[in-house]
């Protein structure tokens, strides 16, 4: 079994405090509900809840690939339909935590489609009424390679009904495996929407790396609450898609507990959230178009236009959902079979055997026997029909060249006489 990857995949989480904390380094401490709902400012702020007037999420389903979600949450324990392992580690259903940053998955799911608990507690996510299949992965040198894992993950989140598929995840680089060509393209042509997160400074990330590099990917850059680019929470590049809240957050925990954290694993989520409301919203709608609702009514922010940081610009979960947008014919985000046209060689082939070629070879031409009473050599010999064609006018113009020649030396000798007799 071969193990990690060549690149690795890193969580793209920057700082996860547990319990929800006043400052770094105090003591973790029991919150009420009330302040956990009331710390989701991007519901408010990022058009989320205005977009519930239409629509909820009810129908759609979200594949959250990452390290698990831990389904017995309150939060989450009515959103977790189904799930998957892939990491060698996990529970079957894809619903036992895994590795070193084993609460990742949890805190990502919360934020796309958490139910809330009780009346008002808890965290609600973008599509509170979206469902949740878990597909735990491993990362690090003890996991399954990452990149095989992902390519699984990817097409069995196709098979079992995923129209979003959420990854808070970097290879923190801009290149990717062929095997994630496969499968990627297996979720466009399914009309699956595959959302990422563009990564974080702090955590090594300067500059965008795959699946967020991938055209066809709805890449999320982070930003603060004020809307400002995220100097460590977010990264930058030109397959950005759209900006979302990467500052401040709050998730939830495995074992019932809620987390502050900051990353643009959390931007991400809200933004798959996002994409569940206006596929629940419009269910004619194909994953293009979808991509364009969310891109096209994104708030400008930084210079005017798509521009690397922001990319259209803030999300607008109200708009998105209830605005007047053209139909496109194409992904906003790129066209990843494009690019593998272009970029993947096929791989070099040896060069036929001269006993095998690759194309048929002429027939040979069949040579007539010589007929009766004729030899073989007959042939070398023209015959009087050819002589007649070719041979009796060449025969003319040598006489006549003779003749002429025989003129001139005559004439010439004429000339010679008489100067002698003067």
């Amino acid at each position: 079994m071969r193990r990690g990857s060549r690149a690795g995949l890193v969580l793209a989480a920057l700082a996860i405090l547990l319990g929800l904390v006043g400052s770094v380094g105090s003591t973790p401490a029991p919150a009420s509900a009330d302040t956990i709902r009331d710390r989701e400012y991007w519901l408010d702020d990022y058009g989320i809840r205005a977009a519930w007037a239409a629509t909820r999420g009810a129908g759609v389903t979200i594949a959250v690939i990452d390290t698990g979600v831990d389904a017995t949450h309150p939060d989450l324990r009515e959103a977790v339909v189904g799930g998957a392992d892939f990491s060698g580690a996990g529970a079957p259903n894809g619903e036992r935590p895994v590795g070193s940053d084993s609460e990742h998955g949890t805190l990502v799911a919360s934020l796309a489609a958490g139910r809330g608990s009780g009346e008002g507690g808890g965290v609600l996510g973008a599509a509170p009424a979206a469902s949740i299949l878990s597909i735990s992965v491993g990362f690090g040198s003890d996991a399954v390679d990452s990149d095989d894992q992902i390519a699984s993950a990817v097409r069995w989140a196709v098979d079992h009904g995923a129209e979003v598929i959420n990854m808070s995840l970097t290879r923190n680089t801009p290149d990717w495996p062929a095997s994630w060509d496969s499968a990627f393209l297996y979720a466009f042509d399914h009309d699956v929407v595959v959302v990422a997160a563009a990564g974080n400074r702090a955590s090594g990330t300067a500059e965008v790396g795959a699946p967020a590099t991938m055209p066809g990917v709805l890449t999320v850059a982070g930003v603060t609450r004020s809307g400002q680019a995220s100097e460590e929470a977010s990264s930058q590049g030109i397959t950005i898609g759209v900006a979302a809240p990467s500052e401040e957050l709050v998730g939830d925990l495995p074992g019932d507990r809620y987390a502050s954290w900051s990353g643009t694993s959390g931007a991400a989520p809200i933004v798959s959230g996002i994409v569940a409301l206006v596929r629940a919203a419009h269910p004619d709608l194909d994953a293009d178009d979808v991509i364009e609702r969310v891109v096209a009514t994104a708030r400008d922010a930084g210079p005017p236009g798509p521009d690397v940081t922001y990319g259209h610009g803030l999300v607008d979960a109200r708009a998105a959902v209830t605005a007047a947008v053209p139909h496109v014919t194409a992904n906003p985000m790129g066209d990843l079979r494009d690019w593998i046209r272009l970029h993947r060689r096929a791989p070099a082939t040896a060069p036929p055997l001269l006993t095998t070629p690759s194309t048929p070879a002429p027939a040979p031409v069949a040579t007539p026997a010589p007929e009766a009473g004729r030899s073989v050599l007959d042939g070398l010999y023209p015959t009087w029909a050819q002589a007649r064609e070719l041979v009796l006018p060449v025969f003319v113009v040598v006489v006549f060249a003779a003749g002429f020649l025989l003129v001139l030396l005559l004439g010439a000798r004429r000339v010679l006489g008489a100067r002698k007799n003067r």
